[in-house]
């Protein structure tokens, strides 16, 4: 299958998530994530109409870049590390894993004058040890705490579901990650307008449609494996 078709079958499940939630489906966003594809491979992906590209690794989030910037979108997903930072800033337009204030002073000491950094807060909602990410109880306090770095635009908060054979298994995650979002939302933030909800990748991104993802992470299902 093509990358072209892999997108036309996924964008009919958004469409059918979206009709069954009351969401339009101009509002869910792809991510394709390409660290385990070549530039070929990321490149037909461009061609097929993905506007956003995301990667967890420093190499391959460099090479990715130089190769199609201004071609689509880069999103940094998974954990970032502080030492990264310098390589990535002003280069990649967001950023997926913002968990702690040493990282965030980082984002801002690196940040070109007069520019904003669009930040996701990532949440741990599972508690998984394996996973990186604040827990729910500390994520408003933390995102207050966001003010005193101006660079620092909270977009949204993003969520890594654990995997489960039933997707439906994960709904649970989404919705407490939608309903922590509105609770920030409430509060008006300049800093923090926190409208984006970045979760689902392959296996379970209907789920997270349907509970209100407006960015969704997607390799495998989308640009496959070589």
């Amino acid at each position: 299958m093509t990358v072209a078709n892999n997108l036309a079958q996924i964008q009919e499940t958004i469409k059918k998530a979206c009709s069954s939630s009351g969401r339009d489906p101009e509002n869910v966003t792809i991510i394709s994530v390409t660290k385990y594809v070549s530039l070929e491979k990321t490149k037909e992906a461009i061609e097929a109409g993905i506007h956003h590209i995301g990667e967890n690794r420093l190499e391959g989030a460099l090479e990715k870049w130089e190769a199609f910037q201004g071609q689509a979108g880069f999103h940094f997903i998974g954990s970032l590390q502080s030492k990264k930072v310098k390589h990535l800033v002003g280069k990649y337009d967001y950023y997926h894993s913002l968990d702690r204030l040493s990282l965030a002073k980082e984002l801002q000491k690196r940040c070109p004058e007069n520019q904003k950094l669009q930040c996701f807060v990532q949440v741990n909602v599972s508690g998984e040890a394996s996973k990186a990410g604040l827990a729910p109880e500390e994520t408003i306090d933390f995102i207050k705490q966001l003010k005193n770095y101006p660079a620092i635009q909270v977009i949204g908060l993003m969520t890594m579901a654990p995997f489960k054979e039933d997707p439906e298994d994960t709904r649970p995650v989404f919705r407490r990650l939608r309903h922590l979002r509105d609770k920030i939302r409430e509060l008006r933030l300049e800093h923090a307008p926190c409208n984006e909800l970045s979760m689902g990748m392959s296996n379970d991104f209907h789920v997270a449609v349907e509970e209100g993802a407006t960015y969704i992470r997607l390799g495998s299902t989308l640009v496959g494996r070589e």
